[in-house]
């Protein structure tokens, strides 16, 4: 797999909220109702759904309507596709040689 720049700055984006992080950890134990998260979050319905667009547009989280309401659950194909980003980003490639640029 070969990582799409975008497409990875838009998942990392996901994770670099405080608020984001807390939502996260709110749907570790399973799907939510919004007003559910608005309950444990103590902040507004624009602020919520401004964090669950992004989280949804990552692919970490997914919504579904039910009623009036949205219910949310992490995405198990998206946190894959993160884990692996993340180990692409972050294996260093065993090339051997000289890379400096600079001269000796």
């Amino acid at each position: 797999m070969e990582t799409d720049a975008k497409k990875t700055a838009v998942i990392f984006k996901a994770f670099c909220d405080e608020n984001r992080i807390k939502i996260l950890q709110l749907l570790q134990s399973g799907e939510k109702c919004a007003c559910r998260l608005l309950e444990e979050m103590n902040i507004t319905q624009p602020t919520l759904s401004h964090h669950m667009k992004i989280l949804c547009d990552s692919g970490i989280v997914t919504g579904r309507k039910e009623g009036k309401w949205m219910h949310y659950s992490i995405s198990s194909e998206g946190v894959g596709y993160a884990a692996q980003c993340f180990k692409e980003l972050t294996t260093v490639n065993g090339e051997s040689g000289n890379n400096s640029c600079c001269m000796k």
